[in-house]
């Protein structure tokens, strides 16, 4: 899929979910191998050092990962908050009706409960 390519509802709330999925089971791998890091730092031993050595690299790639990943996040929440604001100020008026229709949509939903 492109940059270009709009994007389905259905899409991006799947792509929205496997992503915080994804940044779900980084954290806590990441907490995992900290609290196994901490329980093995008087362990000593060649296999242990080295599976030290490994847990500490796999580490450091899963914290790069999940600070790419926030960053990459918060540029296309960036990206969207601009798109969503020159909208608006281009058709302040359009922008006001829109607010106006959905609110009374969400209205009547509630007033139905």
């Amino acid at each position: 899929m492109s940059m270009t390519e709009p994007v389905t509802a259905t899409e991006a709330e799947v792509e929205r979910v496997t992503r915080g999925k994804l940044m779900e089971d980084l954290r806590a791998i990441v907490a995992d191998a900290e609290e196994l890091l901490k329980a093995t730092a008087n362990q000593t031993g060649e296999r242990i050092a080295a599976a030290r050595a490994k847990a500490e690299e796999s580490l450091k790639a899963a914290k790069a990962r999940l600070a790419e990943e926030r960053a990459a996040v918060m540029a296309r929440t960036k990206a969207v908050a601009k798109a969503a604001d020159d909208r608006v100020r281009a058709d302040p008026w359009k922008a006001m009706g829109i607010a106006v229709v959905v609110g009374l949509v969400v209205g009547i939903l509630v007033a139905r409960r």
